[in-house]
């Protein structure tokens, strides 16, 4: 696995989608050493739970937004 990999904690949600894409195709690929399989697996592992965690702040956000507009509408009055 290459050394200059940025922190996985400043990929964007598609960068980390798309290194774990990566990761999966070269874990299905041709055989690799033991220590470049724990190495990619901890990688992707890492990456699922920071888009894991995108996600969750995502949802957060709608929520909080959608909640926000539910509360506009209720306060209107109707003619």
């Amino acid at each position: 696995m290459s050394e200059d990999l940025k922190p996985v904690e400043s990929l964007s949600y598609e960068q980390a989608l798309a290194e774990m894409e990566t990761i999966i195709q070269q874990m299905e690929g041709e055989p690799l050493a033991l220590e470049q399989s724990l190495a990619l697996f901890e990688r992707g592992q890492a990456l699922a739970k920071h888009c894991a965690d995108l996600l969750a702040q995502a949802e957060l956000k709608v929520r909080q937004l959608t909640g926000q507009e539910i509360a506009a509408l209720q306060e209107e009055k109707p003619f």
